[in-house]
């Protein structure tokens, strides 16, 4: 699984643990090209300043990424330590230094170990390899328990990473993302590609309504195949398709690898006004701790479904034209329970892994969908211990 002008490589620097490597440093060609997505958080952490800013003035060579501290909440001291560790790849590498784009993710307000990263980057440098992405997924990871790839070879070489288990309610993105293809294109075609997948995946994801401090969504493209040198191009829509492919299957693999979650839950809303009242529905139900603690017992309590249609907010409701589906199962009609509903047809449903809610409100045509997991004992028993 290799993407032709990019190399991988990873480090123990111990930040948070002992037994795994929680730093990766990514290599690109010299004609790499690259665009990105942030966090909208007003407290972005240092290394998303930086790296916008480095970003802005050059082409990338080098992405560097450490796990185990967010470098969040740090002020000025935490702007200087990003720097720093960018200075030192910089040093080890012969690049410049704003050719470099740190991210960091992990615990929030603590200082970013910077001479332990820079005593692991030798190792980092010297283990750079084509073929070394399972292990950069791998030292990304926070609390996530699986690695998270997803690669196309058709007709053009995708492949993508990502980390994310908890805080996710992305704003742009997601935790961290990094998706790499052999095309050639300007940074203004990967930009339309990158914020029409964005859209489509992270940005229809979430798990506990967190928007992260440290979001960050990176595409590159490293010029080493089909040329798409504008958005009319012929192959521009069939490429937007393969980079939102890439971006919904790592999207949907940090919902199903939420914190404690055992439920994967698709909310799709049709039959709305607009775009963005099917989004008010489905992120009401999604982001409902009733609604989530429900799926997570199996409960075929539909009284909190339909709660949560109701208050999302939608002006003059019609709630006898909504009709509300658990998988194919009708549960909610003409203002209460379907006449068709048994309750051994919910339990049947909720016992599933996947699930989906469907609810059409009866309204319009527009529809859309967000990915959700349930709430467990195991997400509060994660989060209660983050730091400890």
């Amino acid at each position: 699984m290799v993407v032709n002008g990019i190399k991988l490589g990873t480090a123990c620097a111990q930040i948070k643990q002992a037994e795994r490597d929680d730093l990766a440093l990514l290599e690109l060609a010299p004609e790499s090209t690259c665009a990105a997505v942030f966090t909208r958080n007003a407290f972005c952490a240092a290394p998303v300043t930086v790296a916008r800013q480095h970003l802005a003035a050059t082409n990338p060579r080098y992405l560097l990424i450490n796990s185990g501290n967010a470098n969040a909440g740090t002020g000025l001291d935490g702007l200087r330590d990003a720097l720093s560790c960018c200075e030192a790849v910089a040093k080890l590498t012969n690049c410049a230094v704003n050719e470099v784009l740190p991210f960091s993710t992990g615990v929030i307000g603590q200082a970013l170990p910077v001479e332990k990263i820079k005593a692991a980057l030798p190792a980092a440098v010297a283990a750079l390899d084509s073929d070394a992405w399972q292990q950069a997924a791998e030292a990304i990871m926070t609390t996530d328990t699986v690695a998270k790839l997803a690669s196309v070879t058709e007709p053009f070489a995708i492949i993508g990473i990502a980390k994310g288990s908890g805080m996710i309610k992305p704003d742009m993105a997601t935790m961290l993302s990094y998706v790499a293809t052999d095309v050639k294109a300007p940074a203004s075609v990967l930009q339309a590609a990158l914020n029409q997948a964005v859209e489509k995946s992270f940005n229809r994801i979430t798990i506990d309504s967190d928007t992260s401090t440290n979001d960050a969504c990176v595409l590159i493209a490293t010029g080493k195949g089909v040329a798409i040198d504008n958005t009319d191009h012929p192959a521009f829509v069939d490429f937007c398709k393969a980079v939102t492919d890439i971006c919904l299957q790592l999207a949907q693999a940090i919902v199903r690898d939420g914190e404690g979650a055992t439920k994967f839950i698709t909310v799709s809303v049709e039959q709305a006004a607009t775009k963005q009242e099917c989004l008010d529905v489905a992120y009401t139900i999604a982001h409902s701790p009733l609604v989530k603690t429900a799926f997570f017992a199996s409960d075929p309590n539909w009284g909190r479904i339909l709660a949560a249609v109701g208050r999302s907010g939608i002006e003059q409701f019609d709630i006898n034209a909504v009709k509300i589906y658990l998988d194919d199962v009708c549960i909610v009609e003409n203002g209460g329970v379907a006449e068709t509903y048994t309750e051994q047809q919910g339990q049947e449903v909720m016992n599933k892994t996947d699930i989906k809610i469907t609810v059409l409100l009866g309204r319009g045509e527009s529809q859309d969908a967000v990915y959700t997991s349930d709430l467990s004992y195991d997400y509060v028993k994660i989060n209660a211990e983050y730091r400890t």
